[in-house]
């Protein structure tokens, strides 16, 4: 018997194509957006002393409380609001999880989601599996900045929920405070639910302010804003994250939740509270490590045919590989990794109908510099 497939579009994602191509080819893999350099010792030292203190059996569902403890009193220091741990924040099985819980927490069939083009690739599955609609608004393909006017025109009475992403995947572009206001006054007076991905909160560059939805409380009011360990501490494999959201939106999460996952890893919620009270630096300084790099890699970059676009936020680069060929980027992406070593992702996954002509291809350079050094020396020759 043939199954019936509930997600007809949907196949292996690009990310996992990519890489696995990158492995048969023995390709530099500036794809997928892992960190090839050591998890901070202080996290990993923790880890171990939960596992041998025996915090190896099932956490609380919502998260250990010293964990959300941790949690609410970050999110004061960075934001100047403190959500309550008991009622506002939930401990997920990282982003990705996250994001599923909080459309099917509020999305009914029929209902339509809103999300900008470009956007990550679990966002659409989600809403398909909840039996709703997402209606792509494009962003400014040369800037990747959002069209409010197009976003409102773009409403509807079946409109549900809102997706927004800063710093933003695949681009690195971010709100400004301008930004946030317009959407504030797009959602006032709707019941539209806000789900914002901030993934990136703590990978800002050049003195700018991550303009979280947090900060502003008619949007926090009606808003999941969901985080990331794994990108924050250089340990994506952990699959920790979190949301926050009113105790209203938050009751509803738990629903999916508890039923999807039940709780997280017990022994890295334990490391991750005392990483972040013991060890706030981290998080605190990582916009300049990262800027750093970035810095960096824009400067190798000179020595190719790429063109960088800029990047202020998060830990990819976009160029512009249209000096070095024509071809359609994902036959340019399969092409750079067979012949010449270097794996990158293509931008069209990230569409529902990609800009006609665009030659971008995704570089991440969340990486130790020998390996950046190996990519930058393949992609000179090009």
């Amino acid at each position: 018997m043939r199954p019936d497939t509930k997600l007809p579009k949907v196949g292996t994602t690009i990310f996992t194509v990519m890489s696995q191509l990158a492995a048969e080819h023995g390709a530099v893999n500036l794809g997928q957006g892992f960190p090839d350099f050591p998890v901070p010792p202080r996290l990993v030292d923790a880890l171990t002393r939960a596992m041998q203190a025996g915090h190896n059996q099932y956490a609380p569902m919502t998260g250990i409380p010293a964990l959300r403890q941790a949690i609410a009193a970050k999110t004061e220091r960075c934001y100047g609001w403190r959500p309550d741990a008991d009622t506002e924040i939930t401990v997920t099985s990282g982003a990705t999880e996250a994001i599923f819980n909080a459309i099917h927490a509020v999305v009914r069939a029929g209902e339509e989601v809103i999300v900008l083009d470009p956007c990550y690739d679990c966002y659409e599955p989600a809403i398909e599996l909840a039996g709703a609609t997402a209606v792509h608004v494009p962003l400014d393909p040369a800037t990747f900045a959002p069209d409010w006017d197009a976003v409102r025109a773009a409403i509807t009475p079946k409109t549900r929920m809102l997706m927004v992403n800063s710093p933003h995947n695949p681009s690195g572009a971010m709100f400004t405070a301008a930004d946030m206001q317009a959407l504030q006054d797009i959602l006032r007076g709707t019941d539209i639910v806000l789900l914002s991905d901030e993934v990136y909160e703590h990978i800002v560059f050049d003195g700018a302010r991550h303009e979280s939805a947090l900060l502003y409380p008619d949007l926090r009011e009606r808003s999941f804003v969901i985080s990331s360990f794994g990108k924050t501490y250089h340990c994506t494999g952990w699959k920790l994250g979190y949301a926050i959201a009113p105790p209203a939106l938050s009751a509803e999460f738990r629903k999916v939740h508890q039923y999807n996952v039940f709780c997280s890893f017990t022994p890295s919620q334990h490391a991750f509270a005392e990483m972040i009270m013991q060890e706030p630096e981290h998080h605190e300084q990582l916009g300049a490590f990262y800027q750093d790099k970035r810095d960096r890699f824009r400067a190798q970059l000179a020595a190719t045919r790429l063109k960088p676009l800029p990047v202020p936020g998060g830990y990819f680069q976009l160029v512009d590989y249209s000096a070095v060929s024509d071809l359609p980027d994902l036959e340019f992406a399969r092409w750079l990794t067979v012949e010449h070593g270097v794996t990158g992702i293509p931008l069209s996954p990230f569409y529902a109908s990609a800009p006609a002509g665009q030659r971008l291809l995704r570089l991440c350079f969340a990486k130790n510099e020998d390996t950046v050094n190996r990519a930058i020396e393949r992609l000179s020759k090009l």
